[in-house]
């Protein structure tokens, strides 16, 4: 069934793009709402798949919104999602600050 969550640290194409490629294998298709605050993804997932989603979320950078990190674990997710965002954007084929 398809469910929609909010995520954090999500600014621009380069990290949709990253949420997409990187999750695609385990979860297909995944939609990533840039128009939204907080950012939302969109994507089927079984009940006893959502640990694994969270764990792969938070390894990126972008962890749930209602995920219970302490200040060191969000400033680490901070921290990877602006590398998640580089590689989105170097494998999207460049972008400048207009995506964001």
């Amino acid at each position: 069934m398809k469910q929609t969550f909010e995520v954090l640290n999500v600014k621009c194409g380069g990290c949709a793009n990253t949420l997409k490629k990187s999750l695609q294998e385990s979860f297909g298709e995944v939609e990533v709402n840039l128009e939204t605050e907080p950012r939302t993804i969109t994507l089927d997932v079984a009940e006893d798949r959502m640990e694994e989603l969270r764990g792969k979320l938070v390894s990126l950078g972008y962890p749930m919104a209602d995920e219970d990190l302490n200040s060191i674990a969000r400033f680490g997710a901070t921290a990877k999602s602006f590398v998640s965002c580089a590689v989105g954007r170097m494998d999207k084929g460049g972008g400048g600050a207009g995506d964001r």
